[in-house]
């Protein structure tokens, strides 16, 4: 049984009318490109229980249909624009991670990795412009992943696939800034908040387990979770723990590029040095290296959430909240591949007797009007196979005490404290290589093979004898994430409509990443033999098998783990990967929140301003003159962030609201290292690398809604939106004194005195050029979102069991992209934004059975938008992903579930170029099936 609130203005429950159908159809309508699944989540406590002194109750038979109603409800309540997911019961959430359940939201979008949600955008912005509070409290969350996804997270970005969405039992996103929450989003920040012993009816337990299969690589996978919850007698303290273990075994296969260029390197066609043919060959654009690629992906993800709430009394409660998440995970990565990049087709390959002498020889090919070699033929190329091996590890904790006491009638106080912890290491990542010259080749990406190339390899291929080994690489890395938290709130009921709201918040954020590797990446003696290769059994391409290395045995006869001689990994091989930073923020706010009337109209909101003061230090390996020094750069800035919420309600069950806010996100972890290089050359001082004075991004934000709470558990709902961006990070020129860029004025005396001398002419108070990152122009984001939500009460019996939730949300960014001189080279759409995102939600519930699918649609985005390689620009192609999920209560203990993940078998589709389209990377992971059974009393 769930509850669904209402106004209590009208004291009496809307029933369907014509305007109520008329508004279904409409809203069907308008909403057939899709809409999300829920809304809105835990509200600040004040908010919560206001929001309870003014309702009435209505029964909502069902799990699903309870929690879309609270959720609505929470919503309404709201004075700010959010939208939020709950689950009524442990397991509730259809999907693998956090990530997937919160693209039912409107406006969010994700990315995926091993075939699950990896990070969010909100509105067109990307996961560094998000922030994420668990428990109320700011948290960082860090993975690996591929090359093709941007690998080891070690940015600001929030990684969800570390965690089981068992574990939670809220989701919210807040999409417009209040003074009271804390300051770091240009996007939305997210709540995520853990079950508690106070959300359930005394004692509780629940179980759930299942079991996974994944078609492609035909594993089946355990998943399961548990709670327990109970609260004393006296109704005064309560306990809960959870618990939730999974694993997959995902075989992630297909074809990758690696970009292509038109770089002249081809020596002859059909023989032929001066073949005129030679000139369009050589000027079209070509993969650099195409292969097939075969990841095999093993992921254990282990979670326990702990709840302690103690409530002496009714003005007093406590709360302790304990998160800890733990994945362990392996991937092996196959490739089988033509090396046709830059430089590597030249007359310098070690060609066996019989083959052409001198270059590669082309013997086909086909151009298209995009200037592509789509198809080409060859002899006397160079193949490479190659293996890689990492094994990755997140070690997330957090601790979050809270509590809160009414002081008198009208002044309460409430305070936080915790700590979050993310650790992340990838010990070991080793990548051997194996080279064999002299074969044939070729590739076809011509009409319908675009995204499923033929790529043709000799019989030469194939013969374990003749190959060398090129490259042995060893890459350990790792990042670390801390978030020390207090807050302390107080709250004054100054009139029956004004409450004064003020409070402190302290953070202090620190970062640290490291990398090591080799001296030379080279092959170290390593003399690739048969014995030291294996059969890869690949499910991609045409071949039963390849040839790869077998890191076992290289490693037991040349012991690359060794860690000595010319094995030896160390950090200062990689100086520029080795950096960190400190935060330390202080915040202050003042906040007037208000809920009157004028004449029939209510009105409520709050209005406010937030001060913050950012105290920032990073510390890099910067070049000196001629040496290599750790140094760390001072910075600190102050800003001051007004915010406006209105909410105005003309007539029942209709909302309009209004916000305004300035709000700020910091610059990018990565920016602001100072791994600067600072040189004197004659009259010439330059610095070159991070900038460390970076300020934050910026910008004003506007919101329009309309919302029509037509029918109980039914919205219908318009939003408008606008952000003036102030500036977007971009390496830029500029010249200033070296006292502005925050660097240690010994490093300016240094690099002085390594040149003419450190003086009147070479000093840190005269002019230095750099070249680095600056807070270049920015731009306008606008967009509008629409979302629908309604059970089909008003249908006949059986046909009003069931009801629909979605939205569609458009966003439209562009920005000036410039060079480091400040020219404009293009204006396009904003890196990583979907111009249209959508979901969608069909569902049917009674007392015993119950089954909704589920779609989530992402238009194309950028991920570079000005390419390389001479391309233009660099994207992901549009995906369309549709989950089911069925359960029947088979007694008031016991139900069955099914779960059915990516049915249309998405795959992650991105490229190159505008005009040419042409494939960097092309991924499937295949459909997902759950079959369990959850036990509960």
């Amino acid at each position: 049984m769930a509850t669904y609130f209402t106004s209590s203005r009208a004291h009496s429950t809307f029933r369907p009318s014509k305007l109520c159908r008329a508004l279904t159809l409409a809203g069907l309508a308008t909403l057939f490109s899709a809409q999300a699944l829920a809304q809105t989540q835990e509200t600040e406590p004040t908010e919560q229980e206001k929001a309870e002194e003014q309702i009435e109750v209505i029964s909502v038979v069902g799990s699903f249909r309870g929690s879309l109603a609270s959720a609505l409800n929470q919503k309404r309540f709201e004075s700010g624009a959010t939208d939020t997911i709950k689950a009524e019961d442990i397991a509730d959430f259809p999907d693998l991670n956090l990530a997937e359940s919160l693209q039912r939201i409107p406006g969010v979008a994700i990315s995926r990795v091993a075939g699950e949600g990896r990070q969010i955008s909100v509105r067109g912005l990307g996961p560094d412009f998000t922030r994420v509070r668990i428990n109320g409290m700011e948290a960082q969350s860090t993975s690996g992943g591929t090359d093709a996804i941007g690998g080891a997270n070690r940015g600001r970005g929030f990684d969800f696939n570390t965690f089981s969405s068992d574990l939670f039992s809220e989701l919210t996103v807040r999409k417009t800034a209040s003074a009271n929450v804390e300051e770091g989003s240009l996007g939305a920040t997210v709540d995520l908040r853990t079950a508690r012993p106070f959300d359930y009816d005394g004692l509780t337990f629940a179980a759930n387990v299942q079991a996974g299969y994944n078609d492609m690589s035909e594993e089946v996978d355990p998943k399961g979770s548990v709670l327990f919850s109970n609260i004393n007698e006296a109704g005064t303290f309560g306990y809960l723990i959870s618990a939730a273990f999974s694993e997959r075994n995902i075989l992630d296969e297909g074809y990758s590029t690696v970009r292509w260029n038109n770089q002249n390197d081809f020596g002859t066609y059909r023989g032929d040095a001066q073949a005129t043919e030679l000139q369009a060959i050589n000027n079209a654009f070509r993969p650099r290296l195409p292969r097939y690629d075969s990841y095999v992906h093993n992921v254990k993800r282990t979670g326990l959430a702990t709840a302690l709430e103690y409530r002496p009394s009714n003005e007093t409660r406590f709360n302790l909240d304990v998160l800890y998440s733990k994945d362990d995970s392996t991937r092996q990565e196959a490739f089988m591949q033509a090396i046709l990049n830059a430089g590597a087709n030249r007359a310098t390959l070690a060609a066996p007797a019989s083959s052409t002498t001198g270059g590669m020889n082309v013997i086909d090919y086909e151009i298209d009007n995009s200037n592509t070699m789509t198809y080409g033929s060859f002899q006397n190329a160079l193949v490479r196979n190659e293996l890689r091996y990492d094994e990755l590890a997140t070690d997330f904790l957090q601790f979050t005490l809270s509590g809160q006491h009414q002081l008198t009638d009208n002044l309460k106080i409430d305070a936080l404290a915790g700590r979050a912890k993310s650790e992340f290491s990838n010990p070991i990542q080793t990548t051997v290589v194996m080279d064999k010259a002299g074969q044939t080749f070729s590739y076809d990406y011509r009409g319908n093979k675009r995204d499923k190339p033929e790529l043709l390899f000799g019989p030469g291929v194939f013969d374990p004898n003749g190959w060398t080994t090129s490259s042995v690489r060893l890459r350990p890395l790792g990042a670390e994430n801390t978030f020390d938290s207090a807050a302390v709130n107080i709250e004054y009921i100054l009139t029956e409509a004004l409450t004064l709201r003020s409070g402190l918040h302290y953070k202090k954020f620190q970062f640290e990443t490291t990398e090591a590797r080799r001296q030379s990446e080279n092959a170290a003696g390593v003399v690739m033999a048969p014995d030291l290769m294996r059969e890869y059994r690949a499910g991609v391409g045409p071949y039963a098998s390849w040839l790869v290395p077998d890191l076992a045995a290289i490693d037991a006869r040349f012991n690359i783990y060794s860690n000595t001689g010319v094995f030896t990994v160390s950090e200062q091989f990689r100086l520029a990967d080795n950096y960190s930073a400190e935060e330390k923020t202080l915040g202050a706010y003042v906040q007037l929140a208000f809920d009157t009337e004028f004449g029939d109209t209510g009105i409520r909101g709050d209005v406010g301003g937030r001060f913050v003061k950012t105290d920032q230090s990073s510390t890099a390996w910067a070049r000196l003159g001629a040496t290599d020094q750790l140094i760390t750069a001072e910075h600190d800035y102050n800003e001051f962030l007004p915010s406006l919420n209105l909410v105005f309600e003309p007539m029942d069950d209709v909302i309009i609201r209004f916000g305004y806010a300035e709000v700020m996100a910091r610059a990018g972890l990565g920016s602001i290292r100072p791994n600067v290089s600072v040189s004197v050359s004659g009259s010439a001082r330059s610095i070159n690398g991070g900038n460390p004075t970076l300020e934050p991004t910026k910008a004003k934000t506007y919101d329009l809604g309309l919302e029509l709470y037509f029918d109980n558990e039914s919205l219908l709902g318009v939003a408008l939106f606008r952000k003036d961006i102030e500036s977007y990070v971009q390496g830029l020129r500029e010249t200033k004194t070296f006292t502005a860029t925050g660097l240690p004025i010994q490093a300016a005396i240094d690099a002085c005195n390594a040149g003419p001398g450190y003086g009147v002419d070479c000093n840190e108070n005269v002019e230095w050029q750099t070249n680095t990152p600056l807070n270049g122009p920015g731009g306008d984001l606008y967009g509008f979102e629409v979302q629908y939500q309604m059970p089909f009460t008003f249908l006949p019996e059986f046909w009003n069991r069931f009801g629909f939730i979605g939205n569609y949300t458009y966003v439209k960014a562009q920005m000036d992209y410039i060079n480091n001189t400040g020219v404009v080279l293009a204006t396009r759409d904003l890196q990583g934004l979907s111009e249209a995102t959508r979901s969608a939600t069909l569902y049917y519930e009674d007392d015993k059975f119950s089954a909704r699918v589920s779609l989530a649609d992402r238009s194309n985005y950028l991920t570079n938008a000005i390419g390389r390689d001479n391309n233009d620009m660099e994207g992901t192609n549009a995906t369309r992903n549709i989950d089911a999920s069925l359960s029947y209560q088979v007694t008031d203990n016991w139900k069955v579930t099914f779960e059915a993940l990516n049915l249309t078998d998405e795959v992650d589709d991105q490229w190159v170029d505008s005009s040419g389209n042409r494939l960097t990377y092309y991924h499937a992971t295949g459909r997902q099936y759950y079959l369990g059974a959850q036990y509960k009393f």
